[in-house]
């Protein structure tokens, strides 16, 4: 879920203060570094303990040991709302059932020759930490003990050695799946789809983590592709820089991983999209390396840049990334507001975006529907008796909704936008509930996959998903939306929230929550996920805004980009990657 927040403690109406060159210890987002033992695989209800990535997520579900509990008033709420379930505790890692490795002893010898026996790992517990991403599907069957996606073998290469390991890849044809973080919320990284290769392979990054080169008179940074959120921000903030590129799995998502995703951080509204922040990469192919970007823009025909951006693992390996970085603002100022509805919200975000425009706009832009603003008082623990309070007390009984927004950057212009942005929001029947809500999303943004941890204990179906559309679409698709998740689960809590503005429109992002079908809790999602993704599509929606297409988005998106369009991108990958072995499962579904 993405709207839990935590109090932190501030006071109302006072602004954040920073300095102007703070360490990453100052910084709340720089130096949140996953809890925990870095090697702990201990994961909700389980007590077991396995080996995992360093640093990396519990394998099977988010941050290691932080489930929080939920209380008895949310626990009655959810039954009377979704009807009773039964607690579904993980297996204990124990149980796991895992197929025996794949990898042929040929293989395996060649790729030792080549990286060292301690960078090919055959062993239980290496394959079971890369054996699916983090989406409901990849936890609900990893929880039952189902590891039958995990890879053969795992590899972690430096980057001089990655262009002879895809060759060797394709000389014994072994399908290859490039691995960040383990993030992926729609099957990006999963090998349970080998596409008739002998073998299958992740290729870990993690060696690929420093930051290569900042150039302070660009203010462009280079990265190697498995360097993880926390560690960009720590080293830029070490030289008085930021990215200022927070997803929610900012605390294990790699810069490759957001790259090869085209990522949008929670502060894209103000520091753009990852996309937009991307000036070069450096992508190991099977038929060669592609080094794209050059200078601040170039009229050299078609954006080959574009190409990598966004390309899935599925046209090589990602290994460096030039982006755009900012000088750490001095300032900051985050507050929560209300607004009498959704239609009302939107029309000020619509406002904000386009009279104000670039630059002005806040930072950060978040807007919950009414039932998300009911569901965050609900859930967030003491928020619901502190800042609950204070916000009934402004807006009356009817909660309205919820608006979370930020700015960043000189003091004089803060405070300047903040101004405009005021008087947008009271016209449209804003009403300011001050600096203490802003600060407790900001201190819990990180923290909502681990809600969702505790909520699949509990027997619940809770998956996500997004998409964008122009703002004259936007309240009909969210009405759209909620009418298919209820067709086809019954009994659901549809919660959701607008993140990202554009001019000429906005994201929109759903949390949905259902009593799982213990039966076919698989078969129960994905029945749900296709009604509703055509629902999406009919509506005016884009197929995927900032998760991208993986696995479970493949099958429709001929119905955005076209017969011509799958047909080029077939074209290229034929061409980068002849044999087919670079993460066969994702972003282009089987040619009929």
């Amino acid at each position: 879920m993405r709207s839990g927040t935590e109090p932190d403690g501030a006071d109302a109406g006072t602004p954040d203060r920073a300095t102007a060159r703070p360490s990453g210890r100052d910084r709340p987002d720089a130096t949140d570094r996953p809890a925990g033992p870095e090697w702990s695989g201990t994961g909700p209800g389980t007590g077991d303990t396995t080996p995992a990535r360093p640093g990396g997520p519990a394998w099977n579900g988010w941050e290691p040991g932080a489930a929080p509990a939920l209380s008895a008033p949310a626990r009655r709420v959810l039954a009377r709302l979704l009807g009773a379930t039964e607690d579904t505790p993980s297996v204990p890692v124990s149980e796991v059932r895992l197929p025996a490795s794949a990898l042929p002893a040929d293989t395996r010898r060649r790729l030792v020759e080549l990286l060292g026996a301690e960078h090919v790992r055959t062993d239980r517990a290496a394959r079971l930490a890369h054996a699916g991403g983090r989406s409901y599907l990849d936890l609900v069957r990893l929880r039952a003990g189902d590891a039958s996606a995990a890879p053969d073998a795992v590899l972690t290469p430096a980057a001089d050695q990655l262009q002879a390991v895809l060759a060797t890849c394709v000389d014994t044809d072994t399908a290859v799946v490039p691995y960040g973080g383990g993030t992926s919320v729609v099957g990006g990284v999963s090998g349970a789809h080998r596409g008739g290769h002998a073998a299958l392979v992740a290729l870990d990054l993690s060696r690929l983590d420093r930051l290569v080169a900042l150039d302070e008179t660009a203010q462009t940074a280079t990265f190697g592709a498995g360097m993880r959120g926390p560690d960009v921000e720590r080293a830029l903030a070490h030289r008085g820089y930021t990215l200022g590129h927070f997803p929610q799995s900012y605390r294990y998502s790699t810069v490759g991983g957001w790259v090869a995703t085209r990522s949008a951080g929670q502060a894209s509204t103000g520091y753009g999209r990852i996309d937009e922040l991307v000036h070069a990469v450096r992508c190991v192919t099977p038929t060669g390396e592609l080094v794209l970007g050059r200078g601040p823009a170039s009229a050299a025909g078609p954006d080959l840049l574009g190409l990598a951006v966004g390309s899935e693992g599925t046209l090589g390996v990602l290994t460096e990334a030039t982006l755009a970085v900012r000088r750490i603002p001095p300032h900051r100022r985050y507050e929560g507001w209300s607004l009498p509805d959704l239609r009302a919200g939107l029309d000020a975000l619509r406002e904000l975006a386009q009279r104000l425009g670039p630059g002005l706009a806040p930072d950060v832009c978040r807007l919950s529907d009414a039932d998300e603003t009911r569901s965050t008082f609900l859930l967030s623990g003491s928020l619901s008796t502190r800042l609950a309070r204070g916000y009934l007390a402004a807006r009356g009984r009817h909660p309205g909704c919820l608006a979370i927004f930020g700015w960043e950057g000189e003091p004089d212009q803060v405070a300047f936008r903040h101004r405009a942005a005021t008087r947008v929001l009271r016209a449209h029947g804003g009403l300011p509930l001050g600096a203490a809500a802003g600060r407790s999303w900001l201190h819990g943004r990180f923290a909502a996959p681990n809600l969702r941890d505790t909520l699949l204990d509990h027997g619940l179906l809770v998956e996500t998903l997004e998409t964008a559309a122009d703002f004259g679409a936007l309240p009909s698709l969210h009405a759209r939306i909620r009418r298919s998740l209820r067709d086809s689960l019954g009994r659901v809590m549809v919660l959701s929230h607008v993140s990202h503005l554009y001019r000429s429109g906005a994201s929109l992002y759903v949390t949905v929550l259902a009593a799982r079908d213990p039966a076919d809790p698989v078969g129960q999602w994905t029945a749900a996920k296709r009604a509703v993704t055509e629902t999406i599509l009919a509506g005016g929606g884009t197929l995927t805004h900032h998760h991208a297409v993986g696995a479970d988005h493949r099958d429709f998106l001929g119905a955005e980009v076209g017969t011509a369009g799958l047909a080029l991108l077939r074209a290229v990958k034929a061409t980068m990657d002849p044999t087919g072995i670079m993460n066969p499962a994702v972003l282009l579904p089987p040619a009929s």
